[in-house]
């Protein structure tokens, strides 16, 4: 770990910019430490936390059946999370009947690679489960214990309008190949879940009861009315993923935008912008979704408008709030030596995690190496 204190840098601390130095020691922000090292020119931020990201995927399957070191692509994910600012990282793997990627079988070996990986940055495994796969109901609590998730966002991703008019889903063939089903298996097995919807409300509130008493986070994702967040809200879920409506927003007690979302400045889907609803105050962090660049290019997108200390709390001080961590999200005594150091340019020009460089470039590694 370090032991060093940052000079002649400009921090962003719970009080707001700063020109005074800022020392860590033994992983966390400290009041002095062992050596001296000139940061002038750069911008020291909290460490960004990703509440929900999936751009793993990429790394952990490359390409259809190059899928045997999941592992590897998990130290291959967390390079690029870290070259992006981004000393906690919430990894959403999904847990849903589309097979493939993600099913449930792939699943389970995605969530042991990250329980056994050896990280700087601080992953953190999100299970994305499909609210009809009832036949997992009972074992899931146990599997996520041994897995070590702490956090479940549930989803229904089922085209139940197509299948209540008896048609066949779009993309559905490709869907099937993914999976590795013929297209008459694949539909078949979603009109039975979606025959199985009477069932779920139920088997939620019993699902949610246990989970929330071993002590996990949970969210809902995707609602777009303020009855389905009132549900959600009475099964203690509280965090609410990427609304489609304002109404749900407005009835939502956490809420997590995607950062690709405002940066690209709307919805790929046609959802409420998230530019609009962080205006609207109805944001408490931004996430990295399918695109890791995305938080901290939405932050300084946004201070333009809101200043550098609002905006940057919506990837550091909200999502750290929205995920329980009271020990990171600013640059505080005592707290977690999390660090985003930008240059000039607003690159990241490094990324310390818990007191351990994680990411390190040319000319401040010079310095670091110098002093």
């Amino acid at each position: 770990m370090l032991d060093v204190e940052f000079t002649g840098a400009s921090v962003l601390r719970p009080d707001g910019l700063s020109e005074d130095p800022i020392a860590i020691a033994e992983g966390t922000v400290a009041s002095k430490a062992a050596r001296q090292v000139d940061l002038s020119g750069y911008r020291i931020l909290p460490g960004i936390i990703d509440v929900h990201g999936d751009g793993f995927e990429r790394h952990v399957a490359p390409r259809r059946g190059a899928m045997k070191d999941i592992g590897e692509g998990i130290l291959a994910a967390e390079a690029e999370i870290a070259a992006n600012g981004i000393t906690t990282g919430v990894m959403a793997q999904f847990i849903s009947w589309e097979g493939g990627l993600r099913g449930p079988e792939f699943g389970a070996d995605v969530f042991c690679a990250i329980r056994d990986a050896r990280t700087v940055t601080d992953l953190i495994p999100q299970a994305r489960f499909e609210t009809h796969l009832l036949d997992l109901y009972a074992d899931f609590p146990a599997q996520l214990a041994a897995w070590k998730v702490p956090y479940v966002v549930f989803n229904d991703h089922l085209p139940h309008d197509r299948l209540a008019a008896g048609k066949t889903p779009k993309q559905m063939t490709g869907q099937a190949l993914k999976a590795g089903r013929s297209p008459e298996n694949h539909h078949t097995l979603l009109k039975q879940l979606h025959a199985a919807s009477p069932q779920v409300p139920a088997a939620l509130d019993a699902l949610c009861a246990r989970l929330g008493a071993d002590g996990l986070r949970m969210g809902s994702h995707d609602d777009s009315t303020a009855e389905q967040r009132a549900t959600w809200r009475k099964r203690g879920v509280q965090i609410t993923e990427f609304p489609e409506t304002v109404e749900a927003a407005e009835a939502s007690d956490l809420i997590v935008l995607g950062a690709p979302n405002l940066v690209r400045g709307g919805s790929h889907k046609g959802n409420v912008s998230a530019l609009d609803l962080v205006m609207m105050g109805l944001c408490d962090a931004l996430a990295s979704d399918y695109h890791y660049p995305s938080p901290r290019r939405a932050a300084l997108f946004l201070a333009r408008t809101m200043g550098l200390e609002s905006a940057w709390k919506l990837v550091s001080e909200g999502p750290a709030r929205v995920l329980g961590l009271t020990d990171r999200g600013q640059l505080a005594e005592g707290l977690r030596a999390d660090l985003t150091i930008l240059d000039a340019d607003n690159r990241v020009a490094a990324t310390i995690s818990g007191g351990r460089v994680s990411y390190l470039t040319g000319d401040i590694a010079n310095r670091l190496l110098a002093a």
